[in-house]
């Protein structure tokens, strides 16, 4: 093993060895302090860029890094192979993840100060670094996934941070159920190359597929895609995330998850390339949601939703990139968007303070920046666009409308001509009778 494969192997597990242990030592009763946690991931953090800076020379020679354990399993032709890599499209991605977590942790060490979940957050945040590193740094779709997926659960309990207030809770679940119903492209796209190409490893080559094989591969990805970043039809998603902490909104909806479905995509780029259908409709849907994003972003009446959806705008030019066949400027500005991004969200708490200040310097009203777009509308019209952007387009009502209520009727009706839900004693007994989906309280009532 030489010694770049060594550092790769490092870089990625590093945050992940540090999550387990920590969680170890708090099951058998012992609870770190908050400075020498930081301290901990500190080093860590630092540790991993001095890493990657050292991948960097390695990889601009031109040189690949791969490092091979083998099958996890196999099941016939099946394999899940562990495979780890740094290229030139992974290792931006990876050099990302590592600094700006680092930053996060320092600065999360002042912010929640004294915090109850303090210990909880900082193992959310090492677990989170795990599967952004794991994601970025698989030769696989098969371990992409099983980073992707690590991703996504930190996500939803950072957004239920605050789990004493049902509101997080709530939008936690609610993120939760559309990462879970988008995942299946990601599932089903990977097992299509498996069932098609025999492979879904890319460290040697791209698994090759051609005609419709590709475009279904590519439609199932996008779906996972445009699930992971919030485009439309899922945008609804974003402004519930920002129940989370500042820190967690900052890395994962202005820098890092919020841009893992344009990885995903950057790395099916050569079956984007033979898809037309493809190519166009990633286009149209970040096309779509750019526009969506600027105008309801202008309605936003909180820092961080106004954020969330800047960034959203942007990531939905990213996804205008992609389809056009532009990667190196769609890694570019990724950098630069998760850059600018990260450094908005952690000033937004005290953003509102500096705007009073600045008010009361000037001695009365800022001026307003100049007439708008929408000014040259009818009045109308600016009306209707103005309720439009404040239910933020409706989307999150459509989809209640459209998919979620007659999923949940058509499963209420299956319950009743099935004996799924039945309690044993019943089924034995030939009366069956479905479990009452309410607590005790309202049972008793019932």
């Amino acid at each position: 093993m030489s010694l770049s494969q060594a550092i790769l192997i490092f870089v990625v597990l590093a945050p992940g060895v540090v999550f387990a242990v920590f969680a170890l030592l708090w099951l058998l009763g012992w609870t770190p302090g908050e400075r020498f946690l930081s301290c901990v991931t500190g080093l860590t953090f630092a540790a991993c860029t001095v890493g990657i800076a050292s991948l960097v020379w390695s990889v601009a020679s031109g040189s690949i890094v791969t490092v091979t354990f083998g099958n996890w399993f196999a099941v016939g032709d099946y394999h899940f192979p562990l495979v780890l890599m740094a290229d030139r499209l992974s290792l931006p991605f990876l050099a990302l993840t590592v600094v700006l977590s680092g930053l996060i942790a320092q600065f999360s060490a002042t912010y929640l100060h004294r915090e109850l979940g303090f210990l909880r957050f900082f193992l959310l945040l090492h677990l989170f670094a795990f599967g952004s590193l794991l994601a970025f740094a698989a030769g696989s779709f098969d371990l992409l996934a099983a980073g992707w997926e690590v991703v996504g659960i930190t996500s939803v309990l950072l957004i239920g941070f605050f789990q004493l207030r049902p509101a997080p809770v709530e939008n936690g679940l609610r993120v939760f159920g559309i990462y879970r119903a988008c995942d299946i492209g990601l599932f089903v796209g990977v097992f299509a190359m498996h069932h098609w190409a025999g492979t879904a490893s890319f460290d040697r080559g791209f698994p090759t597929l051609m005609g419709t094989q590709a475009v279904i591969v590519c439609l199932l990805l996008l779906l996972a895609a445009a699930g992971k970043a919030a485009q439309i039809p899922f945008s609804g998603w974003l402004p519930r995330a920002m129940e989370g902490p500042t820190p967690s909104s900052a890395i994962f909806y202005g820098a890092i998850s919020i841009h893992a479905g344009a990885y995903l995509l950057l790395r099916v780029q050569p079956l984007l390339a033979r898809s037309a259908l493809a190519s166009a409709l990633v286009i149209l849907i970040g096309l779509a949601t750019a526009i969506h994003g600027t105008v309801v972003g202008r309605a936003s009446a909180d820092a961080k939703t106004s954020l969330a959806y800047a960034t959203l705008t942007q990531v939905g030019v990213v996804f205008i990139e992609i389809g056009l066949g532009w990667k190196w400027l769609v890694v570019a500005h990724i950098l630069g968007n998760a850059t600018v991004r990260t450094m908005q969200f952690l000033r937004a708490p005290s953003m509102l303070h500096d705007y009073h200040q600045m008010h009361s310097a000037i001695g009365g009203e800022v001026s307003p920046t100049g007439k708008q777009i929408e000014e040259l509308l009818p009045e109308r019209v600016q009306l209707w666009l103005y309720r439009w952007a404040f239910d933020r387009g409706h989307l999150d009502t459509i989809l209640d409308r459209w998919v979620i209520d007659p999923l949940l009727q058509a499963s209420s009706y299956l319950a009743k001509h099935d004996r799924v839900g039945m309690t044993w004693t019943t089924i034995r007994s030939g009366n069956a009778a479905p479990i009452s989906l309410h607590g005790p309280a309202k049972q008793g009532n019932d």
